[in-house]
């Protein structure tokens, strides 16, 4: 709308402005004061319901130059989705009365917009440096934060984002605190975490064993003797609680391991700038980039030799580091002696503990002392994990700064969908309209505790975005608790299979709506023939596929014994493979292996594998992968899921060698990778004295190449040029440079996942995505 308000001045423009997005909880009305200040114009601007709203009044011109400016110029935290502008209508802003920011509201009832909650973000530059400065107010002030920094998605109980609406509202801002927040020149104004000793959360240390409390400082100095003194300490994180020891003390880091229950997994270090890190790690631009982000994730790096106990990181190469996410991490990092193991407060396999009288319940056979706070953690969020493939960082758990943050979906979900997720490494997804919601990635959902923080999780998200959902997603498998807890529910269902749904993350992500070849390679999966499946060639789209090729199937004797022992796994393929025409490995050359084997346990093994009794076949790439390791002697029995492929990709390197043996054939209309010839020739080359790093290569340049022969076949037969890479397998980076640059040299076009972890934290948001696209067609 355009009027002139006086004789001669400039016409006088007013707009109502919507923008729509991540635009609450990270600064945003703040910025969209800053900026119509600069443009001289007039108006408002308020949160409603999720999104930010106003309007604004000044020369048409900088009008034009402020809505252009809400995308391009928005707060680094924030992700602007879209800006609705529209004519101002009668209430026109006063000239020269100036720019304010409004009360909040609520959104409009009617709306069925999702809302979107803002990720948590680590500490920022500025607030670091008030933390060090004696002269600052909040100088060693664990718990500050401003508009750029702080929890936001742990501590939200409703939207809009105010403070009222958080677990900071039982912090009454002292009136420093409050002339901060009302100050448009300040950063920390409408910053809803801002806090300080006066009026902020108080640090407090609990000790178990003396029944001795202390509060500030002297909190402080406690957990800082504890760890110093070989103990392990309970910390209270942003999003739940984390167990931290010395990660140089190997008694300290072993005591961890027996108490945790977590023998073999890597722990994540937490170090205190980018300078220590290199001192542990290689670390190139792209991952440098990663630490320093405003997401602080542990992010997965080729270790150095160094200080930190070998048993943080036991059979890889590689240790997972990041920086203090918040002012009690920096503080903690400072005092201490050296990298801390900064691990989830959980048992494991458990969800991460966030209620303080569950920590000492669950936490309390493991930590020594408990170093907590007095601010309420309102939702659960362990820390993201990525790591680099070259230049281009991709996503292992999205968690902690990443997630419930929205993922575009290329068929719009018309239908609001929740996608129940697979069993392990759990997520679920909400989707409605353009974008789907992934939730923060938790334990394995494998018994009532996992299942409840599931549902609670689903309750709130549910409840803070606004989504209904009127569909349920879920996988085939009839035994995982997310497909049990889908038919809990008296909605429609659509069933996904386990691969279609990983291919379909990958595909989503990468705006795939046409039809693509996938390669779909992990552990297990129920196949839609009964059977279970892991080595898959797939021609898809979003609404469906068809199988057109696979690995051989062998047996898993004992069944999950198997996945446990990838010795059994060995013996499965040396007796049982799938016969497709090839000889299996000869006995004399497979006695090495079974000599150094419990005869007896062979024995019973190989009954279970030629009979097929509890002996599931399974035509699974990560099981091969668990097998060689095996026979190169590097895992005959594992700890947790992928760790024998770990040691595989570790032993092998960056090595360049002759690649092992590898065969195709027809069968059944499919075509089928035959490893027997690669296990034969591995064994020869084992006998005449070739070393395991050389093997180990070897054997992922065969796959490699038999993964390539496979598309090629698949592409020679009509299907498509779009290869679509996913399933946990391809969490191995040498796997998946190798098979990439094949694929590649054939002229394909090849994608894989980068915001979605390819495991099966992503399989909820590829569920949504073949559910919104199967509805959709079946509303067309």
């Amino acid at each position: 709308m355009t009027h002139d308000p006086a004789a001669g001045a400039a016409p006088y423009t007013a707009v109502r402005f919507e923008v729509f997005g991540i635009v609450q909880g990270v600064g945003y009305r703040p910025f969209v004061h800053r900026l119509a200040s600069a443009l001289g114009l007039d108006g408002w601007a308020a949160n409603a319901g999720g999104h930010v709203e106003g309007v604004v009044a000044g020369q048409a011109r900088a009008v034009r130059q402020f809505t252009a400016r809400l995308r391009t110029q928005a707060p680094p935290l924030a992700r602007v989705h879209r800006v609705r502008v529209t004519e101002g209508g009668d209430q026109l802003p006063s000239p020269e009365s100036g720019f304010t920011v409004r009360n909040s509201r609520p959104g409009d009832p009617g709306t069925r917009r999702p809302r979107e909650i803002p990720p948590d973000a680590a500490l920022c530059d500025a607030c670091l440096r008030e933390l060090l400065d004696p002269g600052d107010r909040r100088h060693r002030y664990p718990f500050l934060a401003c508009a750029d920094c702080g929890p936001r998605a742990s501590v939200v109980e409703d939207l809009p984002y105010d403070r009222v609406r958080t677990t900071m509202r039982r912090f009454p801002l002292c009136p420093d605190c409050a002339a901060e927040y009302r100050d448009p020149g300040d950063r920390r104004f409408h910053a809803e975490s801002l806090a300080c000793p006066a009026c902020g959360p108080r640090l407090c240390w609990q000790d178990p064993g003396t029944g001795r409390e202390f509060s500030g400082e002297a909190a402080l100095r406690a957990a800082v003797k504890a760890v110093d003194g070989v103990q392990i300490v309970a910390v209270k994180g942003l999003g739940g609680y984390q167990l931290v020891c010395d990660a140089t003390d190997g008694t300290a880091v072993a005591l961890l391991r027996q108490r945790k229950h977590r023998p073999t997994k890597p722990f994540a270090v937490m170090v205190q700038d980018i300078d220590a890190a290199r001192e542990l790690a290689c670390v190139s631009r792209t991952e440098r980039a990663a630490l320093e982000s405003a997401v602080r994730p542990v992010v997965l790096l080729n270790a150095r030799a160094s200080e930190v106990a070998e048993a943080t990181h036991p059979g890889t190469g590689r240790i997972g580091l990041f920086l203090p996410t918040t002012g009690l991490h920096h503080l903690l990092l400072r005092e201490a002696a050296g990298p801390l193991v900064v691990t989830s407060g959980n048992l494991a396999g458990g969800p991460i503990v966030t209620d303080d009288a569950e920590a000492r319940r669950v936490l309390g056979p493991v930590a020594d002392g408990f170093l907590l706070h007095d601010r309420p953690i309102r939702a659960r969020y362990d820390d993201s994990v990525v790591q680099a493939t070259g230049r281009v960082l991709r996503t292992v758990r999205r968690a902690r700064g990443l997630a419930p943050a929205s993922l575009p979906l290329p068929v719009p979900a018309r239908t609001p969908v929740v996608a129940a997720g697979a069993q392990l490494k759990h997520t679920f997804a909400l989707a409605a309209g353009r974008n789907a919601q992934l939730s923060p990635q938790g334990g394995d959902l494998a018994d009532a505790d996992t299942l409840d923080a599931f549902t609670r999780a689903y309750a709130d998200l549910t409840r803070l975005t606004g989504i209904t959902p009127a569909a349920v997603a879920h996988d085939l498998h009839p035994g995982y608790l997310s497909t049990q807890w889908a038919h809990t529910l008296s909605l429609p269902r659509v069933p996904v299979q386990h691969h279609h749904a990983h291919l379909a993350a990958c595909a989503a992500e990468h705006g795939l709506r046409g039809p693509f070849t996938g390669v779909a390679y992990d552990g297990l999966g129920l196949g839609d023939d009964g059977t279970l499946w892991g080595g898959e060639i797939l021609v898809a789209d979003l609404t469906g596929y068809r199988r057109v090729g696979r690995f051989a199937t062998a047996p898993l004797p004992g069944g999950e014994a198997a996945v446990r022992h990838p010795s059994r796994m060995a013996l499965g393929y040396l007796c049982a493979l799938e016969p497709l025409g090839a000889p299996r490995p000869y006995a004399w050359l497979t006695r090495p292996f079974t000599d150094r084997l419990d005869p007896r346990e062979t024995a019973v093994v190989r009954r279970l594998a030629e009979s097929g009794l509890n002996s599931p076949r399974a035509s699974s790439a990560g099981r091969l992968f668990d097998a060689v390791a095996s026979l190169l002697g590097l895992a005959d029995t594992v700890g947790y899921e992928g760790e024998a492929a770990v040691a595989l990709e570790n032993a092998a390197g960056s090595l360049r060698t002759v690649p092992l043996a590898h065969r195709l054939v027809r069968a059944s209309g499919l075509w089928v990778y035959d490893p027997a010839p690669t296990l034969t020739d591995l064994l020869k080359r084992q006998r005449a004295g070739e070393g395991v790093p050389e093997l180990a290569a070897a054997f992922h340049l065969a796959v490699a190449g038999a993964t390539a022969d496979l598309v090629a076949r698949a592409v020679a037969d009509g299907a498509p040029r779009t290869v679509c890479l996913a399933g946990g397998c391809f969490l191995n980076r040498r796997l998946l440079t190798e098979v990439r640059r094949r694929l590649r040299a054939q002229g394909l076009r090849v994608l894989v996942a980068e915001a979605v972890p390819v495991g099966d934290g992503g399989i909820s948001y590829g569920q949504a995505a073949v559910a919104a696209a199967r509805l959709a067609r079946a509303h067309s």
